[in-house]
């Protein structure tokens, strides 16, 4: 054992609790105009950071687990724990807001004057985390029609380029599903097995509402236009080059061959080596979820505080927040999985030889 590995050190200095501690400076305080509630909103904001610093350690662990070419069944496991702890953070960061609104919108304009021109927009640690998950520049909103890294210096800028030069978390997920030997199976076809099964039940749909007889004939044709057909919302998964067109015009962003293993995997599930990967994508879908939430409830609260009024860093406040949560979802291909599901009792039984693979199983020998 080496000598000195094990030292003895304080509480307060293990934490750094007089540097910490010390970081709270009230600017209304230093003009002369002390507000009380400028405490709480420092505080709540640099607790924020802190958790920002937590979130990018844990994707960036997570991202380079995948940076191999084999993921290891116990690195995929630990890559979940993480990820869930991401999740609960961010729900944890939404209850925040709670606190933050213990202040009325007259104790924030007490002091909201002399925050001109910061802004959260300016937070990088929220802007890496937006990169490392994988939000693309051409999906970004803009800041007054100019790039969102306007404002940040240039060795920032060159860490949010350096984020997307190593690949971000989908974009190496995406990999990693093309890797996947699902759809490669002896024996099993996956596409045109499950093209059968969609039609055969979109069929046994459209019968029963067309026999009905509870349903007007307007009804009828109304509900089977809604279920659709192979040539509707089915026809991105089933052709490569409808899908990919898609893809080029930015309306998808997993690959073909990622979106069908994607999908394989979420209808057989149940098959225990699918097990983890579906909990995976399913920690970035709840993920991106709880993204969506913080900024409609970050929205919410600056309606709440300053109504429609412009935001201190120029931004046009409620308007713009409320807008990156409906355009900053970063895992819509996982989520539009769902429309492609087809039930249970549907699904095209795997063949034995290929359900065994998909099985955790061994040979006892006398």
């Amino acid at each position: 054992m080496a000598e000195g590995k094990y030292t003895t050190i304080h509480y307060q200095k293990y934490l750094k609790l007089d540097e910490i501690l010390g970081a709270q400076t009230l600017r209304s305080a230093e003009l002369n105009d002390p507000a009380h509630e400028e405490m709480l909103f420092i505080i709540v904001h640099q607790v924020y950071e802190l958790w920002f610093k937590q979130i990018k350690h844990e994707l960036n662990s997570v991202i380079d687990f995948f940076g191999d070419n084999e993921v290891v069944e116990s690195s995929l496991s630990t890559a979940i724990g993480r990820l869930r702890r991401v999740e609960s953070i961010l729900k944890l960061m939404v209850e925040q807001i709670g606190i933050m609104e213990t202040m009325t919108p007259l104790d924030f304009l007490d002091f909201r004057n002399y925050l001109f021109p910061a802004s959260g927009f300016q937070s990088f640690q929220f802007r890496a985390i937006e990169s490392l998950l994988g939000l693309p520049d051409t999906q970004r909103m803009t800041y007054h029609g100019k790039s969102y890294d306007i404002v940040f210096p240039d060795e920032q800028k060159a860490e949010l380029k350096a984020i997307y030069e190593k690949g971000t978390l989908l974009e190496i997920v995406n990999a990693w599903l093309e890797r996947t030997p699902f759809l490669n199976l002896d024996g099993f076809d996956f596409v045109s097995t499950y093209q059968e099964a969609v039609e055969s039940m979109l069929t046994k749909e459209k019968a029963a509402i067309s026999q009905s007889d509870y349903l007007s004939e307007k009804n009828k044709e109304m509900r089977i236009k809604m279920i659709g057909d192979t040539d509707t919302y089915f026809k991105s998964i089933l052709e490569k080059d409808t899908h990919n067109r898609l893809v080029e015009e930015g309306k998808k962003r997993l690959s073909y061959e990622a979106t069908l293993a994607a999908l394989f995997i979420n209808l057989y599930r149940d098959e225990p080596i699918l097990h983890l990967p579906f909990q995976f994508m399913t920690c970035l879908i709840d993920i991106d979820n709880q993204m969506t939430n913080w900024r409609s409830r970050h929205a919410q609260m600056v309606l709440r505080m300053i109504g429609n009024k412009v935001g201190t860093g120029g931004s046009s406040g409620h308007e713009y927040l409320a807008e990156t949560a409906s355009k900053h979802q970063i895992y819509r291909d996982f989520h539009s999985i769902s429309t492609l599901l087809i039930p249970r009792s549907d699904l095209p039984k795997l063949p034995k030889g290929i359900r065994e693979q998909l099985n955790f199983h061994f040979n006892v020998t006398s």
